[in-house]
């Protein structure tokens, strides 16, 4: 299967996006350097400065390792539209490092933009990850809005450093259930904008734990997918944040997201999906690794040690 590599990602060893997640962190060259002896090819950019940002700097540490450079994650609050040149700018800080460092050569692989709403910063959304309702999702001319940002920003993108962007759908944000990603597939341009498929994120935002949902997705989906992310879900955690009510940051610091092939998520169908499809492209290993959750290089290798057992 030489049309899939296999990346992993800094929030894998503790660098996560949000802001009460921020624990001591292990350093990039660490992270990268146990990245490398766990068996991984390529790794997504992390938060702006976690790596460095001086594209001379970043490229040494990656050539150095022998690493490609897979995307970048970039959230923005597409639901307002004041928030929409801001992202512009802010997609673009990060596809012009990543076009620097990208691979080159016949057989290079270009990074991606992995585009994201600004999760975990609307209340009801947050309050409800796993269990959101329609009444909780936007309005038609908030959908509008939304789609609109996320096309001028993936135009954007495209037209200065020809990088391609994803849309990331995402537990405690705008667009998490099957039916919110549906939405937006239907109203944004399939040659601007593709889809990240999160089979861990999928799971949770299906409001189910039927790993059958997580197949039906990818069929559904198939024609947008031009990125994946591995994640695992404990179906027990999903089923007990639900009753009990647990917020997504709860819900992620109590370890709902596994090591691969502890949880829910059928990664198995996955694979034979890739290798029906003949899916090309990168597969991004994530499990989110808090502080006092466990080791993340011992984690990394289980992940790259299962995945290999499944022929990848």
């Amino acid at each position: 299967m030489t049309h899939i590599r296999i990346a992993n990602a800094p929030c894998s060893w503790g660098t996560l996006e949000f802001e009460g997640f921020k624990g001591e962190r292990i350093g990039y060259e660490q992270m990268l350097d146990e990245l490398v002896e766990t068996g991984y090819v390529g790794s997504e950019l992390g938060d702006w400065g976690f790596m460095p940002t001086d594209p001379a700097a970043l490229g040494h540490a990656l050539t150095r390792r022998k690493l490609a450079m897979v995307g970048a994650f970039v959230p923005v609050a597409l639901k307002y539209p004041e928030r929409h040149e801001g992202g512009v700018e802010e997609a673009l800080r990060y596809a012009r490092l990543l076009a620097a460092v990208a691979e080159t050569g016949p057989d290079a692989w270009s990074p991606v933009i992995v585009l994201a709403d600004n999760n975990g910063t609307e209340p009801v959304r947050t309050a409800n990850a796993g269990r959101v309702t329609p009444a909780m999702g936007l309005s038609d001319a908030e959908w509008r809005v939304f789609a609109q940002g996320a096309e001028t920003i993936a135009a954007a993108v495209k037209a200065e450093t020809g990088l391609r962007t994803v849309f990331h759908h995402h537990c405690a944000g705008y667009v998490e259930t099957p039916a919110e990603i549906a939405r937006l597939m239907d109203m944004t341009d399939p040659d601007l904008l593709g889809l990240v498929f999160d089979t861990g994120h999928y799971l949770v935002g299906s409001g189910a734990n039927d790993p059958a949902v997580v197949l039906a997705g990818l069929e559904s989906l198939a024609s947008r997918i031009w990125h994946m992310h591995f994640k695992d879900c404990k179906a027990e955690f999903a089923t007990l944040a639900r009753v009990a009510g647990w917020d997504y940051f709860a819900a992620v610091r109590r370890g709902i997201f596994c090591e691969l092939g502890r949880g829910a998520a059928p990664f198995g169908g996955v694979v034979q999906w890739m290798q029906r499809t003949g899916f090309h492209g990168w597969i991004v290993v994530e499990q989110d690794v808090l502080p006092g959750m466990g080791v993340p290089r011992l984690s990394a290798a289980h992940n790259r040690f299962y995945l290999a057992g499944l022929g990848l």
